[in-house]
């Protein structure tokens, strides 16, 4: 699963996880010792969180490729580097240093990382980011820019656009409800049950 912050990742990857019988892997936020202070202070706090999420995601790969199970996650190792890393470089707030000292870490890891069978990218606009990160109320989450969304959003449209490394399903979320509406999750499951039938 990818998407933006606030996409419903969390949510999707609950009921899929639930419909298919897959094992659900989430990202670390709760726990994440840098998070709330990242977002106090972007700069400071970049390459310590960026550098914290790539070892728990990787840590998370190898868990994966370890499991007998059916795996859904609802962050991919990727979206780390050529989305969040990439940003805070674009934006100022992680240094070319930093940055290169990160991709060059993120490229050794890349040699034990198996892509996705199937890549679901949850495409959402700023006013749906916006009203979903605020209904689910976390604290720290409160002061994240609306351009810091937009960037965001930007980079996941070119990484999307030049993605390659397998089958990739994109749903725009702006037109779908599937918390409330079965017949929107049935549309999900139905396009995923159809995909894997091509897969195997």
């Amino acid at each position: 699963m990818a998407g933006n912050i606030g996409a419903g990742k969390t949510t999707l990857v609950n009921k899929l996880a639930r419909q298919f019988g897959w094992e659900p892997h989430f990202e670390a936020v709760d726990h994440n010792p840098y998070l709330e202070d990242f977002y106090q202070d972007m700069k400071a706090w970049a390459f310590p969180l960026q550098i914290y999420f790539l070892n728990s995601r990787f840590n998370q790969v190898l868990d994966i490729r370890r499991s007998p199970h059916t795996v859904i996650q609802d962050r991919t190792i990727y979206e780390d580097a050529f989305i969040f890393a990439k940003n805070l470089r674009d934006s100022g707030y992680l240094s070319s240093r930093d940055y290169d000292t990160y991709f060059s870490l993120f490229q050794s890891m890349s040699t034990m990382i198996q892509p996705p069978d199937l890549l679901i990218y949850l495409k959402a606009s700023i006013p749906k980011l916006i009203d979903q990160i605020s209904r689910r109320g976390r604290e720290y989450e409160a002061s994240i820019s609306i351009r810091y969304l937009e960037d965001l959003n930007r980079n996941y449209q070119e990484w999307i656009d030049n993605y390659t490394e397998g089958k990739l399903m994109v749903f725009d979320v702006d037109n779908l409800d599937y918390v409330n509406n079965p017949e929107d999750l049935g549309l999900i499951v139905n396009r995923i049950e159809a995909e894997f039938h091509g897969l195997f």
